[in-house]
């Protein structure tokens, strides 16, 4: 039984492979597993399913021997507004021409022995698009859509041991792929190092790796602490989009990292809070400044701008009986876009800040279980100065978001 199980497990992760999530968090997931998902992202010091090894990969050798599928759909909306400019920019557009993504995850993990689990976790790491059907450089001669798309897919294989009865260490290798497309970039061509590949080359992809490693210890019947790091995930460069990114192309993915609780208030609620840190400066794609005198794809070249990020995240579970578990969360941080960035960010206006979630999970017996979660990103509004090689005047960025998923869970 347990090598069925064992095969269902890598056909279900080989079928997600192709599909890749998009997130909320500047550019990664408020959370993974819907689970966690319905609790605001929390989940370093409170493991509840399979893809736990996502957050935190020591969590694995808590949740026994499962398999969890899930699916979300991502709703953002998001718009940039152009005022007071002198090269006919004015006007607001809209970047909604793409307004659903699909987003699938899936986790499975097996108790080789009441100490050691393995596992792996595929998952939506995160991503970004725009697809302004009008777009904002039209006055520059741009006749069709204007955007990019970056999705971002982990597979990680895991390892947690428990080296004592109520603590555990993991690891779990992630290995990345990423796709990415621009188009509609023509006016950037003259601060280009390589104008030819600088937009509208289609989707090209990269692969690389990195390693999360993470702690988890009961310290007593009523709390639970958690500690995680992932590094820089070293990727290969986007090379049809070496006149873009900085380096010819390069685009790692930041390391982030984070200590979480978990309180049990009562035999039926558990109180936890994470707080995250996301390294989006130490990537130059992402967090090199826009301002820079550098061309486009060159070592040193402008990037998007991004700061590091805070993440605030505090959720709740309450067992109302045997059969269902009712879940809700909040988070926040200040997001990534200095308002002195916000030209390169009408391309990428990851400014959401504040996520309000919702879940629950249904026993349905037999050790199945279905889980649902719900997540709106409340309507944030960056402004800034344009350059004035574009004209100059303002631009303001908006977005707000929703996600609804589903998963369906099953322990062995």
């Amino acid at each position: 039984m347990k090598f069925r199980i064992d095969r269902i497990a890598l056909m279900v992760a080989a079928g997600l492979v192709p599909a890749l999530g998009h997130a909320t968090n500047g550019y990664l997931s408020h959370g993974y597993g819907m689970k966690s998902k319905a609790m605001a992202g929390v989940g370093i010091a409170l493991p509840q399913d399979a893809m736990a090894a996502a957050t935190n990969p020591a969590g694995m050798a808590f949740v026994g021997n499962r398999m969890d599928v899930g699916l979300d759909v991502f709703m953002p909306a998001r718009d940039s507004t152009i005022s007071g400019n002198g090269a006919g920019l004015n006007g607001r557009y809209d970047g909604d021409g793409r307004d659903k993504f699909f987003m699938p995850d899936f986790g499975y993990n097996r108790m080789v022995n009441p100490n050691l689990a393995i596992g792996v976790s595929v998952y939506g790491n995160g991503g970004m698009n725009t697809t302004y059907e009008k777009s904002p450089f039209s006055a520059f001669g741009v006749t069709g859509t204007t955007g990019v798309d970056l999705t971002q897919l982990f597979i990680s294989p895991s390892v947690a041991y428990r080296i004592a009865p109520d603590h555990a260490v993991g690891i779990a290798l992630n290995l990345a792929h990423q796709r990415f497309s621009a188009y509609g970039l023509q006016p950037f061509g003259m601060m280009s190092s390589d104008p030819t590949k600088l937009t509208n080359k289609g989707e090209d992809a990269s692969s690389g790796w990195g390693v999360r490693i993470g702690w988890v210890g009961r310290m007593s019947d009523m709390v639970t602490l958690g500690a995680t790091y992932q590094t820089k995930t070293k990727m290969g460069r986007f090379s049809d989009y070496a006149g873009l990114f900085p380096d010819q192309g390069d685009f790692d993915i930041p390391a982030n990292y984070g200590v979480g609780i978990a309180v049990k208030a009562t035999p039926k609620l558990t109180i936890a809070a994470d707080v995250q840190q996301i390294d989006y400066s130490g990537i130059a794609s992402v967090g090199g400044t826009g301002a820079s005198a550098m061309p486009l794809g060159a070592r040193g070249g402008p990037g998007f701008g991004w700061r590091d990020m805070t993440v605030y995240k505090l959720g709740a579970s309450y067992a109302m009986n045997d059969a269902l578990t009712l879940r809700g969360g909040l988070s926040t941080g200040r997001q990534p876009i200095p308002s002195n960035e916000v030209f390169f960010n009408i391309l990428a206006p990851g400014v959401v800040e504040t996520h309000l979630t919702l879940g629950a999970t249904w026993q349905l017996g037999g050790g199945k279980e279905v889980s649902v979660a719900y997540m709106h990103a409340f309507e944030k509004t960056v402004s800034g100065p344009l350059p004035m090689m574009m004209g100059g005047g303002s631009a303001d960025l908006r977005m707000h978001q929703n996600t609804l998923g589903v998963a369906f869970g099953w322990r062995f």
